[in-house]
């Protein structure tokens, strides 16, 4: 145990929950449930592929307070659809319905969640930190049965600022009772977790499958969440 560390913040989303699988499952049972292959989307692999790309740029619009969370819900696959010609504001506004709605109820982890908090519940404080809707991530941890391990779980929504911006990180700091020194992050997004957190005066631990490289100081690097038991 790392004596000078007394409280663990946790990213969700491609941290512990395995975003891209869920949200892979989910976009297939879209295709499949909508009949999309009867509208001109043949390939749903290709479909899943256009939608990520517009999917990217509509968060970054939300992250840069450029897009709201309702427009953001059906734009999405508004744009999606328009990639294949097709204009159906009401096919959008029901496939945007049913992808908030099914896939926070899908469980997949990333791999060694439960075994990495399972060890650290038993030796510090944690908790969470989520740019992810309000409802949607709390119905994600009680499905996944990850709601159990965390103390405070700090939403942007609920912050009125998204990570990295320090206002959410004192947030928690505040709810939490913790120290910004006695308390680490651990995220997989460089800039959106690690170096929101150390701008914020904390450790970060990076987690970082893709091995992507850089220069900021961080209390650890890990491709797999279980190397994290040898630092903390």
């Amino acid at each position: 145990m790392n004596k000078s560390i007394t409280h663990i913040f946790f990213d969700l989303d491609r941290t512990l929950w395995d975003f891209e699988s869920n949200s892979h499952d989910e976009l297939m049972a879209i295709w499949k449930r909508n009949g999309l292959h009867q509208k001109g989307i043949s390939l749903p692999e290709e479909f899943i592929k256009v939608y990520k790309q517009i999917n990217e740029e509509c968060w970054e619009a939300y992250r840069k307070d450029e897009m709201t969370k309702d427009v953001l819900r059906s734009e999405r696959f508004r744009r999606t659809l328009a990639y294949y010609g097709i204009d159906d504001s009401t096919l959008s506004e029901e496939i945007g319905i049913q992808y908030v709605s099914n896939s926070p109820q899908r469980t997949k982890l990333v791999d060694h969640s439960y075994e990495l908090l399972d060890y650290l519940s038993n030796k510090y404080e944690l908790h969470m930190i989520t740019n992810g809707f309000e409802e949607v991530q709390h119905i994600k941890l009680a499905n996944a049965d990850l709601d159990k391990y965390f103390g405070e779980v700090i939403t942007s929504e609920m912050a009125g600022v998204k990570k990295p911006a320090q206002k959410i990180f004192d947030l928690a700091i505040e709810k939490s009772g913790a120290a910004p020194a006695s308390s680490v992050y651990v995220g997989d997004d460089l800039v959106v977790d690690v170096l929101g957190a150390i701008n914020a005066g904390w450790h970060a631990i990076y987690y970082n499958p893709h091995r992507v490289t850089h220069n900021h100081s961080t209390l650890a690097d890990v491709q797999c969440l279980s190397e994290i038991k040898a630092v903390l």
